[in-house]
């Protein structure tokens, strides 16, 4: 998360909740807060955006960390899908020639 974007808890009653879903759900998740639903003036339910929740419930390896500050740094986190399947394309290219020209070699 970007130091300079704070989490924020929301407090909202169950009425609110359920009225106002869609714009809460919308919100949880740009925000990266957290949705305290309120019944009765008790906490009842916290509603996290997946991203949060799967961070909470695994928390990333630190090879996985690591490999993702060096994307960063190289500007790879960037790629998009179409462009990482055409790097793997040309890899595989290259990789077929060289082993056909291997074979060629041996013969």
């Amino acid at each position: 998360m970007p130091a300079s974007r704070k989490q924020r808890d929301i407090v909202v009653n169950a009425l609110h909740a359920r009225t106002n879903f869609g714009a809460l759900l919308r919100q949880v998740e740009t925000d990266r807060g957290s949705l305290v639903i309120v019944k009765r003036g008790r906490p009842r339910a916290i509603l996290l955006s997946l991203r949060d929740y799967v961070r909470l419930a695994s928390p990333e390896p630190e090879v996985l960390k690591i490999i993702g500050q060096e994307s960063e740094a190289k500007g790879t986190h960037r790629l998009t899908s179409q462009q990482i399947n055409a790097v793997i394309r040309k890899a595989r290219a290259e990789n077929a020639g060289s082993k056909v020209a291997k074979r060629n070699r041996v013969k």
